[in-house]
């Protein structure tokens, strides 16, 4: 739909987001608690996600290999139930949960 991606460029223009505000809303609203069963190496590499590093980036700043970044990120996706798919978008989602406790009471 042409009008819809048009609000949606516009919205990013004005610095928002691409993802309609709706969902966004519901992704982050407060009642999930965080996972305790991420390992705190796991939650590193989530909040280095949440800055918007790569996982080469996220290798370089902790001096690991990306293959051991990746198997982390592995991990948490998993972790989080965030299953693979053609349209599935795990590193926003991730980091969106990541957010999400952030702000939790």
């Amino acid at each position: 739909d042409v009008a819809e991606f048009m609000e949606a460029a516009e919205r990013v223009q004005r610095g928002g987001s691409a993802l309609d505000p709706e969902v966004v809303a519901t992704l982050v609203a407060p009642g999930e608690r965080w996972h305790d069963d991420l390992t705190p190496r796991e939650r590193e590499i989530l909040a280095l996600m949440a800055e918007g590093l790569t996982n080469a980036g996220i290798a370089a700043r902790l001096f690991l290999t990306e293959r051991t970044v990746e198997s982390h990120v592995r991990h948490v996706f998993s972790k989080l139930g965030l299953r693979g798919g053609e349209d599935g978008h795990r590193r926003v989602l991730a980091v969106l949960a990541y957010l999400r406790n952030r702000e939790a009471p």
